[in-house]
């Protein structure tokens, strides 16, 4: 232990050498003189026990400094895998910038003989009509359509405009509750005079019924009609419904039912299917800001703050933090729009909302192939689409170039058995006709 104890002391003595600064000498004068260690003679056997012991205190501060150094190299590896992480959300961050700023400056300018530019995202209703609009004029489209309709079936057309017309589920749902209520207590009170009016001046009406749009449609159409009566010496009114109209509960109970099973009518987002020759440009896109769930500048805000990360270093994000970023990633877009790049070159644009399946992407491939049964691969970057991952997953957003692929073999036997121009058409004759210059 005396061996230790010196090792203490001498070490000590080098700290305060080391303290006492620069620009002196230690055989100046005016230094006090240091203080010697005298070391006392020992007997030769306790002297080779002692360096027994200090050789063990020496070889286990050397494996704690073994220890210290592998876990300062295992910091700096976690520190460098995390940079380059982070550098690389960085270089995904840029991208996604360079693209929000050219969907904010707007579409880039085309040759006159080249195909317009993708404008607006555009929904259809196949169970109404052909048109095909922007989202906002295709809600004016199905509600002209339904106040076409009320007059030859007001029962189930105003069921239809609750559901279809009013954007808040909830007050939906409040009032359907409401109206299905007062039909049940007629039904179970049809002579009972104050369950077949309904002041308009209450709560329950101006709150839960009047601001929703096809509710007044539907308790005419229920047989209620408005009229004026004296309550307290002032003129209010009221929704009547005659005894003889509530008698007959057959057809309230049908009402109430078709209340209740009805859905609304919602657009389907169009695909605007377009079809290009072969071209260089087939990688350059026109994105308009409706893709996008985030505007360009939050996306700034993004990209800055993982900038001050990777700088730092020093917060070292856990799984669940990794994933509400993976999960804000995937919600980033709305839509994708997707060129599938044929094997004879063409080209086959279609534009998918982000959350949905990349099988329909294959839906829409075959749909309009010339042979839709004969079977296909899909390839980004050389490999396969997994039909089962949403676009977003797949990494398929906001706009992307596929491949088309055929197995030879199977292309092979097949003009083997019907004549060498089998299978030269790729896509059905009435698309060919719709082929632009890009």
């Amino acid at each position: 232990m005396a061996a230790i104890k010196r090792f203490f002391q001498k070490r000590k003595l080098n700290v305060t050498f080391k303290r006492a600064g620069d620009g002196h000498r230690l055989s100046e004068e005016s230094r006090p003189t240091p203080r010697t260690v005298t070391r006392e003679p020992v007997q030769s056997v306790p002297r080779q026990e002692t360096s027994r012991e200090a050789q063990k205190a020496a070889e286990a501060a050397l494996l704690r400094t073994q220890g210290q150094n592998t876990r300062k190299s295992a910091a700096v590896s976690q520190r460098a895998k995390m940079k380059q992480e982070m550098e690389a959300e960085l270089r995904q961050q840029e991208q996604t910038i360079a693209a929000g700023e050219a969907a904010r400056a707007g579409p880039a300018k085309v040759e006159l003989d080249s195909a317009p530019v993708l404008s607006h995202i555009l929904y259809t209703c196949p169970d109404i009509g052909p048109a095909v609009l922007p989202k906002n004029e295709i809600y004016n489209y199905i509600e002209e359509f339904l106040l076409k309709q009320i007059g030859e079936e007001p029962e189930m057309t105003s069921a239809l405009m609750i559901h279809t017309l009013n954007k808040d589920k909830e007050k939906v749902g409040i009032c359907i509750e409401t109206l299905v209520k007062i039909l049940g207590n007629i039904i179970a009170n049809p002579g009972e005079e104050k369950y077949r009016k309904i002041r308009l001046t209450t709560k329950a009406f101006t709150e839960k019924i009047d601001p929703l749009k096809g509710s007044n449609e539907f308790l005419q159409a229920a047989g209620f009609h408005i009229v004026s009566q004296l309550v307290n010496g002032t003129e209010e009114n009221f929704y009547v419904m005659d005894e003889v109209i509530a008698q007959d509960s057959e057809r309230l109970t049908g009402l109430k039912e078709v209340l209740l099973a009805a859905e609304p009518i919602k657009p389907q987002l169009d695909r605007d299917l377009k079809v290009y020759h072969p071209s260089q440009q087939a990688s350059k896109f026109d994105i308009p800001n409706e893709f996008y769930n985030v505007n360009p500048e939050e996306i700034k805000k993004e990209h800055q703050r993982r900038q001050e990360a990777v700088e730092k270093l020093g917060m070292l994000r856990t799984k669940a933090m990794r994933e509400r970023d993976e999960l804000r990633e995937l919600r980033k877009y709305r839509f994708t729009l997707i060129r599938v790049r044929m094997t004879d070159g063409m080209l086959l644009q279609g534009t998918f909302k982000a959350q949905e399946k990349v099988s329909a992407l294959f839906s829409f491939v075959r749909e309009n192939l010339a042979t839709d049964w004969i079977p296909f691969q899909l390839l980004s970057v050389g490999q396969k689409l997994d039909e089962d991952n949403t676009f977003a997953e797949a990494g398929l957003v906001p706009a992307v170039v596929v491949t088309f692929t055929l197995d030879q073999t199977l292309v092979a036997d097949l003009k083997a058995q019907q004549g060498a121009g089998a299978g030269s058409a790729i896509l059905k004759p009435e698309i060919m006709t719709l082929v632009a210059t890009l």
